[in-house]
């Protein structure tokens, strides 16, 4: 699993060692932490390093490869594009090469509804035109065109994950969101509220009914279950296709600022801001296809819920996994 320190890539570790699988984890710790692991066996080192890629291939005997390793952030992908390129084009390539030479043919790509670019419909089905409207959504977009190709010049089977807004953390209290700097806006409103910077919001002055951006939250515990039943279809001779994950309803920030405050019993400071560029108005999923075929469902899917979460892991964590074991 690349990534697999991460945010997301870590949830998913833990519910694939939850359904009896061997987990090997690959990350460069640019994002991850090593604590995320979990015990769980990790290598160090970067998915652009083809060679490095396919001895942990050959060593541990992998079979199948969960790729979540990417850089992120919208505003920066606007800011750095070749970096983005670089990293999130580049490396994936070298990630298919390792996966090729070493003959590994099933992949579950983590993919993002910025794809879409914006919206012509909601909520946008699988089928709605891909034009990205920022770098970021552009990279990963690069990367699902060539994994076609892949699979039919070299037998690659992919799966491939378009998903919404991963937030929360995991209920057990053993894994949350980490980033430095942080760029989400749960954990940065909950942030607020513990004495950290004032939250900002990007844009009052959006075609939505308060003005400020729509997006479909899924909670990261459910985003991993649908990476551990997109490795089971994949196992179970599931042709390759590409699935949204996300909750299919749209909250504004203003919702999410309302939630926090709810869970909290506290008030978010927050202060208005330009709007970023490349930040869409509206973003939010059609799951049918998904809970069709591979009978995924959301456990945790009002907004409430999954604040709650997050508010557990970062009130009892406020320095992250610095906090761990301490």
């Amino acid at each position: 699993m690349t990534g697999g320190a991460g945010y997301i890539g870590s949830h998913a570790a833990k519910a694939l060692r939850g359904a009896g699988y061997r987990v090997v984890l690959f990350d460069s710790l640019r994002a991850g932490h090593r604590a995320a692991a979990l015990g769980t066996t990790l290598i160090e080192g970067d998915i652009q390093d083809t060679a490095a890629v396919r001895a942990v291939i050959r060593q541990h005997e992998v079979t199948a490869v969960m790729h979540f390793a990417a850089l992120l952030a919208v505003g920066d992908s606007v800011r750095d594009p070749a970096g983005y390129y670089h990293t999130n084009v580049g490396g994936t390539l070298s990630l298919l090469d390792a996966m090729g030479s070493e003959s590994v043919h099933q992949l579950v790509f983590s993919s993002t509804a910025a794809v879409y670019g914006e919206p012509m419909e909601t909520p946008i089905p699988e089928r709605h035109p891909t034009e990205p409207i920022n770098p970021y959504g552009e990279t990963k977009l690069a990367v699902e065109r060539a994994i076609p190709h892949y699979e039919r010049a070299y037998g690659l089977r992919a799966i491939r994950l378009r998903y919404f807004n991963a937030a929360g953390a995991d209920p057990d209290g053993d894994l949350g969101e980490d980033h430095d700097p942080e760029i989400h806006l749960i954990p940065l409103a909950i942030k607020a509220v513990l004495g950290g910077p004032r939250l900002k919001v990007f844009g009052e002055d959006y075609a939505t009914a308060d003005g400020t951006c729509l997006r479909d939250f899924v909670h990261v515990s459910d985003l991993a279950q649908a990476h551990v039943g997109a490795l089971t279809a994949l196992e179970a001779g599931v042709q390759p296709a590409v699935y949204n994950v996300g909750n299919g309803r749209p909250y504004s920030v203003r919702d999410v600022i309302a939630a926090v405050e709810r869970v909290t019993g506290q008030r978010v400071p927050w202060s208005a801001a330009a709007r970023r560029p490349g930040d869409p108005a509206v973003l939010f999923a059609s799951s049918d296809k998904i809970r069709r075929e591979l009978g995924w469902r959301p456990s945790r899917p009002d907004l409430d819920s999954i604040v709650e979460t997050a508010w557990r892991w970062h009130s009892t964590h406020p320095h992250g996994f610095d906090d761990v074991g301490l």
